[in-house]
């Protein structure tokens, strides 16, 4: 009998920890973040990448920005390692927004400039909750952007 209670509790947590929530139907739920990133692997030319994002949703509704900066100067230069130019701008409303365990998945559509610049563009962005290290993942304008937080927080 306590082999069967053991069980049955052990499906349960198993079952707890991958179950969807819908925030879009749960309004009193906030999903936000903010902070600095870098894109693994790099751009163009492997040129590293480091975006400054910022995301809420909040009662059904919410914002999307990611800036995305490379440097101006080519590796090895005096600069090469000043984020300072303008590569992509992400900007747009969030239309939904679903948790999956330690996971929060974000679409809406967006204006893009710079890379892949156009408007009305959709985008999907999959936030992982935590600090630094935490891995948030961009898909627009037939682009991934694979990021590690290295400043600044997800949560929900």
């Amino acid at each position: 009998m306590l082999h069967r209670t053991v069980l049955f509790g052990l499906v349960v947590l198993l079952a707890a920890g991958t179950t969807q929530v819908r925030a879009d139907s749960d309004r009193a739920r906030v999903i936000q973040g903010g902070g600095t990133s870098i894109v693994t692997g790099g751009g163009p030319g492997l040129a590293p990448v480091i975006t400054k994002f910022g995301f809420h949703w909040r009662d059904g509704e919410g914002k999307f920005e990611c800036l995305a900066l490379v440097p101006s100067e080519s590796a090895g230069t005096p600069g090469s390692g000043n984020f300072d130019a303008n590569a992509m701008y992400v900007t747009g409303e969030i239309s939904s927004a679903e948790i999956y365990g330690v996971r929060a998945i974000l679409k809406g559509l967006a204006t893009v400039t710079g890379l892949g610049a156009r408007t009305h563009l959709p985008f999907t962005a999959t936030a992982e909750a935590g600090g630094p290290e935490a891995r948030m993942v961009l898909v627009i304008s037939g682009l991934t952007f694979d990021e590690v937080v290295i400043d600044g927080a997800i949560q929900f």
